[in-house]
């Protein structure tokens, strides 16, 4: 069965992504953009907004969605997440729940960071590489 998740795509006023560096499965020691699983019955819109929150001591709000990816889970699964655009309302930027460590990265940095696999190409393919 698959588990719905949701991610947040988000970039500061020099247009650079926001990213988390995870702590556990799956992706631990990668960085990716802040995300995670969906609650029972917790829209993933609802989701995105909630882990961003835990995972970056940010607040945001949606403006879109972005797109749907597909990776496999550690038990087998598969995982099914949707991205969303959102802009920071609040909050301070510091690590929390799963991730290491968290900062603001521009197009040169990503090419030098151990990302989370596919997540330039669907960035890429979406429109919503940073600067």
């Amino acid at each position: 069965m698959p588990i719905a998740a949701a991610g947040g795509i988000i970039f500061d006023e020099r247009h650079r992504l926001l990213l988390v560096l995870r702590s556990k499965p799956p992706g631990v020691s990668t960085w990716s953009v802040p995300g995670g699983k969906c609650e029972p019955h917790e829209p993933a819109e609802a989701a995105c907004v909630r882990e961003v929150g835990e995972e970056t001591g940010l607040t945001v709000e949606v403006i879109r969605w972005a797109g749907r990816v597909h990776r496999p889970a550690p038990d087998g699964g598969e995982y099914v997440i949707d991205d969303y655009l959102c802009r920071v309302v609040g909050g301070a930027l510091r690590a929390g729940d799963d991730a290491a460590d968290a900062g603001w990265f521009d197009l040169a940095d990503l090419t030098e960071l151990p990302l989370a696999a596919g997540l330039l190409e669907a960035l890429a393919g979406w429109g919503l590489l940073p600067s």
